[in-house]
């Protein structure tokens, strides 16, 4: 087991790192840029390093200061939460040529999964079900008509590399799909440096299901169930839960299944999360795999009482899984509210600023991840996430109580922050979400 951890993030992640690493007797290394000098949870760590200014681009995700800072904080192993530098392949493999293990999967498989193209022809292999599109990329506007003829309108062209909603454009005709055509090729080179994109049927109403796996490096592959992400905005994740309301038994398990089998076929070790959309008929899709720590992992611990970031810990020091499948329970429900610095009725404009009061909910089953606290001020220069709060109750119209509970419990003010807690109510006590028969637009159709 490594000795010394170095966490190659801030905020919320890097606390819920440290506290994992101090549950099994592991120190720990913070980095920081000079934004967040004096936050309360570098106090935790063993020891904290500077490595840049504010600027993500001159700190967060500076390989070759991060890997000085392991270096001189004689890490044997670095966590990269999630974000920042957690899917790049490249650092992975600096990590490990520098004798650093990386608490990840293996950089080949990384850059294979990272490629939705490649990885949906790992889907294919795997005879998982992926949504009807181009065999690779579009290499011109001729190619594009002629695919989204032969699968029909409406189609989707989404960016090769990359993710969080960027360069994904639907098209609903062939002008349309032109003119969409350039607008996202020219979006993924701009924030991937990859022009690369392809087509794909567009699923219209779909919910978006994801299946929370972990594999270890002698051949061990389970899944710990899934996690209904629908509620989103703009392709960002508002609220998540497990398990997936509404799912038929035998579409749960198939889908379960068929990420294993994906992730098998990949390569792939550590945890990992398989993204699928589910059609109206409970047919479900491929979409990708987010290589890391997810940021909804806590809803997962919740119901199956597994620590994903212990797990990845103990894989990464070449341990083998403790657990087989068939001891893996789902029980209760468990749901995630994201509690961002932003105000909803200003087109989600951030809203960051000095907390000058916070009273955080408690009670039985409710949990608060976050690095914030009173007296803190939330960064303009990063994501405007204060934290996630998650409540675990036996039922699903039980776990919704407690959360609207807790919401109204929760109080955070300081000028000028707003956040997104009224949306988040307005969500939980609508008639679609409580029934469980919502879609990944709903949220922008009603507010």
């Amino acid at each position: 087991m490594f000795q010394r951890i170095l966490i190659a993030n801030r905020g919320e992640i890097a606390l819920r790192v440290i506290r994992a690493c101090q549950e099994m007797g592991i120190g720990t290394v913070a980095i920081f840029s000079e934004a967040d000098r004096g936050a309360h949870y570098l106090d935790l760590a063993d020891e904290a390093i500077c490595i840049g200014p504010a600027s993500s681009t001159d700190s967060y995700l500076k390989i070759e200061h991060i890997i000085a800072a392991a270096e001189l904080g004689e890490a044997q192993a670095i966590h990269p939460g999630y974000g920042f530098l957690a899917e790049n392949a490249d650092f992975a493999e600096q990590c490990r040529d520098s004798d650093i293990e990386f608490i990840g999967p293996p950089h080949e498989a990384m850059r294979k999964l990272g490629d939705k193209v490649e990885a949906r022809q790992i889907a294919i292999e795997a005879e998982v079900p992926v949504v009807p599109g181009s065999d690779g990329l579009i290499t011109s506007d001729e190619e594009a008509l002629r695919v989204a003829n032969e699968i029909g309108y409406p189609i989707l062209i989404k960016a090769t590399a990359g993710g969080g909603g960027k360069g994904i454009r639907p098209a609903f005709d062939e002008s349309m799909l032109l003119t969409e055509l350039k607008a996202a090729s020219a979006e993924a080179e701009k924030a991937f440096k990859n022009a690369g994109v392809y087509i794909e049927k567009f699923v219209q109403k779909p919910r978006h299901v994801e299946v929370q796996v972990i594999a270890d490096q002698h051949g061990n592959v389970v899944h710990l169930w899934e996690r209904d992400c629908t509620m989103q905005r703009k392709h960002q994740k508002l609220i998540e839960e497990s398990p997936a309301p509404n799912l038929p038994l035998e579409t749960r398990e198939s889908i379960c299944e068929a990420a294993t089998r994906l992730i098998k076929n990949a390569g792939y070790y550590n945890a990992g999360t398989v993204e699928f959309i589910v059609d109206e008929n409970n047919d479900y899709y491929f979409i990708e795999v987010n290589a890391r720590i997810q940021v909804e992992h806590p809803v997962t611990e919740m119901v199956t009482g597994i620590d994903l970031i212990q797990q990845q810990i103990r894989v990464a020091a070449g341990e083998k899984l403790s657990f087989a499948q068939e001891e893996i329970l789902c029980n209760g429900c468990s749901i995630e509210v994201r509690i961002n610095a932003e105000d909803p009725d200003q087109n989600f404009r951030g809203c960051p600023g000095l907390i000058e009061d916070l009273r955080i909910p408690g009670g039985l089953g409710v949990r608060f991840d976050s690095h914030v606290y009173a007296g803190y001020t939330i960064s303009p220069y990063y994501d405007s996430m204060i934290g996630k709060l998650i409540v675990h109750k036996p039922t699903r119209e039980e776990a919704i109580a407690c959360l609207l509970r807790a919401l109204n419990e929760f109080q955070i003010n300081g000028p000028g922050i707003k956040t997104t807690i009224p949306l988040a109510k307005k969500i939980l006590n609508h008639p679609v979400f409580k029934s469980g028969q919502g879609d990944t637009k709903f949220v922008e159709r009603t507010w």
